[in-house]
């Protein structure tokens, strides 16, 4: 755009955005490439195929540049209102005279880069845009990031996040970021978009296929989430090794790269069972830096075993910090102490919620992770039970072998929580089994009292959350012994 020319805003598009016109920008639209009203004449380079730079040009610029260049529009502005707006312009203006003509001030950009420098230059001068199109938007985010205009962003961001969000342009925001220097201006709506993805996609199961083709951002922003509902932690880990292997087969490199230190680091290793962590660690897969994964799955489970001690290291390191919470996990997650003498034991806690144990009834179960005694898999299953003569319904606790034994196991059951006023475990059930045909024992009324007493019990639940304890051990038949 050259001469005193200025652009035509369309009238529904103008009276459409009145309603979120920034307030912190003084109207000099009338002065907008406007001869009288200006005191330089800006020169705007466009670059083919060139990610243009915005830099000032000196007089000594390469031919070969040259000869990229497909325009040079001159505009009419006023350095002042520029320079109020804008670092950029400001130095511009100053340092960058000394290097070029000190009445056309020259700038670099792409051609895909024109129409939104034209939108951010009206609004320097108005606070207005003439668009609500969210790529359009995007792009004029972009270019006030380049040029250093803090009140475009923060208008343009919010108009973003006033629009419906959808998956593509959640994945658009994501993918376009900003400089560190003015990423505060926008991460509302970086936020907003991987809220949105992280909501969208928290079924995993109703989501895989859809999950393949979503990019890396958005990938990252949905793993992230605590509020994933998935089988496992385990599950987590082999999805995104299958993600990336299809998403970049024809780069190793990348591959790697983005599977050690972008996706790996997602998974929570210290929610995962024991059987896949084994295999982690054993993997020697081509597709993994393995010193770089080792060292983080170490600093994970030692934060993990040592709590109180690693604090200070836990403080300062938010990436292993995130890494302990808990998804929506379809297999409750249980913390195993397990001892060989002088006789194999193991002693399993498990922590409900208040609001877990009511979704329970009528008919409900929660299953725990799997836990190993004497080579066997076994699992803790809580869930509501009707009682004999169908009156009432109860709680009820029972332990079961997920592996068919090769012959009868014999073990000492004993289950108990936590109770007020002493907060102490306190055994609420016991029993010597030989587990065989059905591989399942336990109480279907373990706390002797209807559900709706057992889900108002305070002394039960201590601050919301049921504690409960199963300790197993393995009883050795005297014919076995030597």
């Amino acid at each position: 755009m050259a001469g005193g020319e200025t652009a035509t805003v369309p009238a529904e598009a103008e009276t459409g955005l009145q309603f979120s016109r920034c307030d912190e920008v003084p109207d000099f639209e009338f002065a907008f490439n406007s001869k009288a009203f200006s005191n330089i004449v800006l020169e705007v380079e466009v670059v083919a195929g060139d990610d243009g730079g915005g830099e000032s040009l000196p007089d000594a610029a390469s031919q070969e540049k040259a000869k990229a260049i497909s325009a040079v529009k001159a505009l009419y502005i006023n350095s002042a209102i520029l320079a109020a707006r804008s670092p950029f312009f400001q130095k511009l203006f100053t340092n960058g005279m000394k290097e070029s003509d000190e009445s056309h001030p020259r700038i670099r950009i792409a051609d895909s880069e024109e129409n939104s420098l034209m939108e951010l230059l009206r609004f320097m001068y108005s606070g207005k845009l003439t668009t609500i199109e969210p790529t359009l938007l995007l792009d004029i985010l972009m270019g006030a990031d380049k040029f250093e205009v803090p009140a475009c962003m923060r208008y343009c961001t919010q108009l973003l996040i006033s629009r419906p969000m959808t998956t593509e342009c959640a994945l658009l925001y994501l993918g376009h970021p900003c400089s560190i220097l003015m990423a505060a201006e926008v991460q509302s709506l970086v936020r907003a978009a991987k809220g949105f993805l992280a909501n969208k996609y928290k079924d995993f199961d109703k989501f895989q296929d859809e999950l393949m083709n979503i990019s890396l951002v958005g990938i990252e922003a949905i793993f992230s989430s605590s509020d994933l509902h998935v089988l496992c932690e385990d599950v987590v880990y082999y999805f995104l090794l299958k993600w990336a292997r299809v998403r970049y087969y024809y780069s190793e490199e990348e591959r790697r790269k983005v599977l050690s230190y972008r996706l790996l680091p997602l998974v929570r290793f210290s929610n995962m069972s024991c059987d896949a962590l084994q295999k982690v660690l054993r993997c020697e897969d081509v597709d993994i830096d393995h010193e770089y994964l080792t060292k983080h799955i170490a600093e994970v489970l030692l934060h993990k075993a040592y709590p109180n001690q690693m604090e200070g290291a836990l403080a300062a390191n938010g990436t292993t910090c995130w890494q302990f919470a808990e998804r929506a996990y379809d297999f409750k997650l249980v913390r195993v102490i397990a001892f060989n003498q002088p006789c194999p034991q193991v002693t399993v806690y498990m922590d409900l919620k208040r609001d877990e144990c009511s979704r329970l009834f009528p008919s409900g179960g929660i299953c725990s992770q799997m836990f190993h005694l004497a080579g066997h898999k076994f699992y803790l299953l809580a869930n509501c039970k009707m009682v004999e003569q169908a009156t009432s319904y109860s709680f009820a606790l029972s332990l079961h072998i997920f592996d068919e034994p090769a012959g009868s196991i014999c073990l000492d059951i004993e289950f108990a929580a936590r109770t007020k006023p002493l907060g102490k475990f306190v055994s609420k059930y016991g029993y010597k089994n030989t587990m065989t045909g059905d591989r399942s024992q336990g109480c279907g009324d373990l706390f002797g009292m209807p559900w709706l007493t057992f889900i108002a019990d305070d002394s039960l639940f201590i601050d919301g959350v049921l504690y409960l304890r199963a300790d197993l051990t393995l009883v050795v038949q005297p014919e076995l012994q030597t």
